[in-house]
């Protein structure tokens, strides 16, 4: 039995069920094909590893800068708040605020760089910065990538936003209470997560993402480790940017002013 459709031709009833048949087949083969394709587009995404504390002004040039190309390199950034204290001790360095001349040129860097990279990034005064506790800071960081790791890239903004930037504290709870709220973290959820700065597994992971930055071969900060190829290749320091770029495959553009946060 058959039926015309938009004139002579007859088609048999019979072929309605085969061609859905057939469609149906076709649409899952589709979405089996574009399920596969973002499948191998994140696989071929290169993994960069960045090391940093908040009291480290460079690590704030090297996050921000490497927060703008996430995408145009099309790398899995990962953010791995570390202890420089513990990397100091470890390694035998010291910071900047330690020797006079090193602080007085980074003063003049920093401003320099706050320009090129249009970032609000300068060095508070030597007294204070030494007097800077960043140990709670550092754990909250923590605890945030375990428990919520959403806010890890806000909050660590906004906390160098407060001791590299406006020269606040960054240790007494209220304090952190305080940038948590500014990174957009609910409020219900922060008394938890600033509780979570004593717990054993928190305290653990930080010096277990320590001692992996050690093992890369870190001895300050930033410590930049990209995965080339399987390898991991160690960089320090905020300045090696087109390095980086040619052993990812990628192109340097600049700054990317116009991707600024601030």
């Amino acid at each position: 039995m058959g039926f015309t459709l938009w004139g002579p031709t007859t088609i048999s009833m019979g072929f309605i069920p085969v061609f859905m048949m057939y469609a149906a087949g076709w649409r899952r083969s589709i979405l089996k094909f574009s399920r596969s394709s973002k499948m191998a587009a994140l696989r071929s995404r290169k993994v960069v590893e960045l090391f940093y504390d908040v009291i480290s002004p460079y690590s704030w040039v090297a996050f921000e800068v490497l927060c703008r190309y996430r995408s145009r390199w099309n790398i899995d950034l990962q953010l791995r708040p570390f202890f420089i204290g513990g990397v100091f001790k470890e390694t035998g360095n010291k910071p900047p605020g330690l020797l006079a001349a090193k602080y007085d040129y980074a003063q003049h860097d920093l401003r320099r760089l706050a320009d090129f990279y249009k970032i609000p990034v300068k060095m508070p005064p030597m007294e204070r910065l030494m007097r800077r506790e960043n140990v709670n800071s550092n754990r909250l960081l923590t605890a945030v990538n375990l428990d919520c790791p959403e806010h890890l890239e806000n909050l660590s903004r906004e906390l160098w936003m407060r001791v590299m930037s406006r020269d606040q504290d960054i240790s007494d709870p209220a304090s952190l209470e305080t940038a948590a709220a500014a990174a957009g973290i609910p409020s219900g959820t922060t008394p938890q997560l600033l509780r979570r700065i004593h717990d054993d597994d928190v305290k653990a992971a930080l010096k277990d993402t320590t001692n992996q930055a050690l093992a890369y071969g870190a001895f300050g900060a930033p410590t930049i480790v990209a995965h080339v190829e399987g390898t991991p290749v160690m960089i320090w320091g905020s300045d090696r940017f087109p390095l980086l770029a040619h052993m990812l495959g990628e192109r340097w553009e600049g700054p990317l002013r116009e991707m600024a946060k601030y």
